[in-house]
Parts: structure tokens; sequence; C-alpha cells
């Protein structure tokens, strides 16, 4: 988990990060993605990687329950 004194620096670059589920987050370019994230394709200053993520993370939902629901309004079982 990135420290306080990187938040601090405003000459840290970010990377935009996704989980299975596509739900993202941000975080320090030059470390490797946590388990379980992959880097999405975004680096930059952290208030761009913010500004990607509100552009593309448009439905907050989890991947599984948006299928789910897809699903079930179809009908499936």
């Amino acid at each position: 988990m990135p420290n306080m004194q990187d938040e601090a620096r405003a000459d840290v670059i970010y990377k935009v990060v996704m989980n299975d589920e596509e739900q993202y987050s941000i975080w320090p370019a030059d470390r490797p993605a946590p388990l379980g994230w992959q880097d999405a394709g975004m680096v930059g200053p952290k208030a761009a990687c913010l500004e990607h993520v509100d552009k593309v993370w448009t439905d907050m939902r989890p991947l599984s329950l948006r299928r789910a629901l897809e699903a079930a309004s179809r009908g499936d079982q």
C-alpha cells in the first residue's frame, strides 16, 4: 500500500490498475500492481490518473453483479 510520504509528494507518478471485477484504483507506477490487480494502461500524475478513472469507471457495480443482474433479466438460471 502506498505510504503517506509518497502521497504527499507531487512528483509521484501513478498508474491506473483494475481488478477482475472491473473496479479501478491508482497505484505508484514504480511498484508492481497489488495481487489481484493488473495495469489498466494509464500512467501519469495523480490528478490525470484519477480523471481517467472517472471517465472509464462509469458503473461502480462489480462485474459479477452486473452479469448476475443481466442473467436474471433474461430469465437465465
